[in-house]
């Protein structure tokens, strides 16, 4: 039997962790008496203790069905751009204390990067969502909990600069064309994203089968015709979307869920996603002529991953360590290590637990956030 103890003190043997400045590991084997750090203990054989070193991926508690949020937060911990972003932001004038997402997810990204191994406190947050209509002891969607998020920074953030650098990490910037087929005159228009929905098929799929289809034109007829300035009517039209940037931190959501006739279903089907990717090498023709980024080779740092069913399930995470590079694990407060072939796992087709969001890196020159500016 192995136990992590932060303190823990030997009965008749006068000893405390708590004078140490370090966990331990304290390992117990068969059932002797046996002497201990200069003391008798009865009932125990090779009792021992050795100091551990942790690796700063604390769990979090299921606080009413909070599996969704901690695995997200886990995703967060490990987007150390986020944090670096939000230890710049000054707090002193912050308005709405217990509304204020922003400010709750700087204090417990913060917990999480301590070297305990009990779980992070992370109640307050969870509060506040609760707060702002994300209700305690209700299950919730992992990729509109992430959005909102995101929202919620943006909106609530008095430092609005610090703000728009955290959204342009993950904005994906895209140009939609829409031509009318009645008389060719085409539209365009620019927007953005900050997670990339990607139709799941129900077969066997692979990311860039996944990212082609998105991109892929599309006829729109009948009620989904669109309105042409030009004839002034609604007409059949064609869509096709362009990438126009890529973000530091490219997030995607594999769309497992269909709704059809009042009910929800979830496809277990197989999606397979690679370590590292490039998109100027398999999906350079989605790139609009305006693209002029040269890095595009990406590295997958995060995965949230639903276990079970469209009504009922449970959310992990796998997240990779920005020091160590390895796989972690993480189901609410058990993390453990793990690696990129238990990660494949989830690619599905088999089992329920499988992969539901995937998050890259850019692979690129060290991020650096924008200078502040004065005046």
């Amino acid at each position: 039997m192995i136990c992590y103890f932060n303190r823990i003190y030997i009965k008749n043997v006068g000893f405390s962790t708590a004078d140490c400045a370090f966990p331990f590991l304290f390992i117990f084997t068969h059932a002797h008496t046996r002497w201990c750090s200069g003391g008798l203990i009865h009932g125990v054989t090779g009792c021992y203790l050795t100091p551990v070193t942790l690796t700063g991926m604390r769990g979090l508690s299921n606080y009413c069905l909070s599996c969704c949020v901690n695995s997200l937060l886990q995703t967060f911990s490990v987007t150390w751009e986020i944090a670096e972003l939000l230890e710049r932001w000054d707090v002193a004038g912050a308005k709405g204390d217990a509304h204020n997402v922003a400010l709750h997810l700087k204090r417990v990204l913060e917990a999480m990067r301590g070297d305990l191994p009990q779980p992070a406190p992370h109640r307050d947050f969870l509060h506040c969502l609760d707060q702002n209509n994300f209700r305690l002891n209700v299950q919730h969607d992992a990729d509109e909990v992430f959005l909102s998020i995101l929202n919620f920074i943006h909106q609530q953030m008095d430092n609005k600069v610090l703000a728009g650098e955290i959204q342009d990490l993950y904005k994906i910037s895209v140009e939609t064309n829409l031509q009318c087929l009645k008389c060719n005159s085409i539209q365009t228009e620019t927007s953005y994203m900050l997670s990339l929905p990607l139709y799941v098929k129900e077969d066997d799929n692979s990311l860039e089968g996944c990212m082609n289809s998105f991109f892929e034109h599309q006829e729109l007829r009948g009620i989904n015709s669109c309105f042409c300035a030009h004839c002034g009517t609604k007409n059949p039209s064609r869509q096709g979307v362009k990438l126009l940037s890529l973000p530091r931190i490219l997030c995607m959501n594999l769309k497992r869920f269909r709704n059809s006739r009042g009910s929800t279903r979830k496809l277990d089907c197989r999606v397979s996603f690679p370590e590292t990717f490039d998109f100027s090498q398999s999906l350079q023709h989605v790139f609009s002529g305006n693209f002029a980024q040269n890095e595009c080779r990406y590295t997958l740092y995060a995965v949230v991953v639903h276990c079970g069913y469209a009504m009922f399930g449970h959310y992990t995470a796998y997240v990779r360590h920005r020091e160590n590079k390895c796989w972690y694990y993480a189901d609410d407060s058990h993390v453990q290590q793990t690696t990129w072939e238990e990660v494949q796992r989830t690619y599905g087709g088999r089992q329920s637990r499988t992969a539901y969001m995937l998050m890259y890196r850019r692979d690129s020159e060290e991020w650096r956030p924008r200078p502040e500016l004065s005046g």
